[in-house]
């Protein structure tokens, strides 16, 4: 039976929000479950508009503070060394936590501030100059759980994978078969990969 006071009821509204739109008819709420705007799933803030705006706010305030913390260990004599290894596996893993899922969904500004966390290391001495940027990292970790969806067909979303492609042309080497579709779904992950594996090998 559905426990009423650990549910939540949340309606998810796209489209662009316009001062001149009407309010959209919403059902009304089922008995003895809130309605919410906004609700942590899984450790990731989303919000009836899919925006991740909340999320990121979140995580990146959290990661100022660890670096507070840093600063605090290194005045202690804490090696620079551990401080680095600190700041990948506290910052970094809270900063890029399911990014693969939710990435997709930020805006300019939400990466720029993910980004800031990323030169606030740089400054610290606690992040290589020349190491990679967040969204390279994001890239980095979408490589993994994507080439194991490719490989294992009993992976849970590997039925959501696009058919493979079946033709005789003579096009370019792809890193995969599947059929693309005609235009690209930046904040589907695997839109998102499948296109990603193929540009890259135009250019």
């Amino acid at each position: 039976m559905l426990n009423s006071h650990k549910s939540f009821e949340i309606i998810v509204t796209l489209g662009r929000r316009s001062k001149r739109a009407t309010a959209t008819a919403l059902p009304p709420c089922l008995p003895g479950i809130e309605r919410v705007t906004m609700h942590k799933i899984l450790g990731v803030t989303i919000t009836d508009r899919l925006s991740v705006s909340a999320h990121v706010q979140y995580v990146t305030r959290k990661c100022a503070q660890s670096l507070h913390v840093i600063r605090v260990l290194r005045s202690h004599g804490v090696s620079d060394q551990a401080l680095q290894a600190v700041l990948r596996s506290v910052c970094l893993a809270k900063l890029l936590y399911a990014s693969s899922a939710w990435w997709g969904f930020t805006t300019a500004y939400d990466r720029s501030r993910i980004e800031t966390v990323v030169r606030r290391g740089v400054r610290a001495g606690l992040y290589p100059a020349d190491g990679r940027a967040a969204a390279q990292l994001v890239e980095d970790y979408d490589d993994i759980p994507f080439t194991h969806l490719l490989r294992c067909e009993h992976h849970v979303m590997h039925r959501f994978l696009p058919d493979k492609s079946h033709h005789d042309y003579n096009l370019r080497p792809r890193p995969h078969s599947l059929t693309l579709s005609s235009s690209m779904d930046h904040r589907n992950f695997i839109h998102r990969l499948a296109f990603k594996d193929v540009l890259n090998n135009y250019y």
